[in-house]
């Protein structure tokens, strides 16, 4: 059963950091890429950012790009979205997604959804 694991979320101030992790199983992991998307209260799901396992290509919504950095490390079925300079706007509940092949910040795109995790950061 292919299962995907948020985690690290939590309350921040503004500009502050937060590290969350993805940890999948039941898969194999070199051969999915996995997605970061939140979701806001009242707004549709959006992409974050994704990482293709098979070459680590890493792709940045434009909101995201220079705060935030997508990691993986297979060895541990883990991928990491380190968040720095947080704001307000940023408030959302995370979810990391799985889809084989190559990765895209298109929501149906991907297969497997983890449970979400809540970020929320405070002016």
């Amino acid at each position: 059963e292919v299962q995907l694991q948020a985690s690290g979320g939590g309350l921040v101030q503004a500009g502050g950091s937060l590290r969350l992790s993805c940890a999948g199983s039941g898969f194999t992991f070199d051969d999915y890429s996995i997605g970061w998307f939140r979701q806001a209260p009242g707004k549709e799901r959006e992409g974050v950012s994704c990482i293709t396992s098979t070459n680590g290509r890493t792709y940045y919504t434009e909101f995201a790009k220079g705060r935030f950095t997508i990691s993986s490390d297979n060895a541990k079925n883990t991928v990491y979205l380190q968040m720095n300079s947080l704001k307000p706007e940023d408030t959302a509940v995370y979810y990391c997604a799985a889809t084989p092949g190559s990765g895209t910040l298109i929501a149906g795109w991907y297969h497997y959804w983890g449970q979400g995790t809540l970020v929320t950061v405070s002016s």
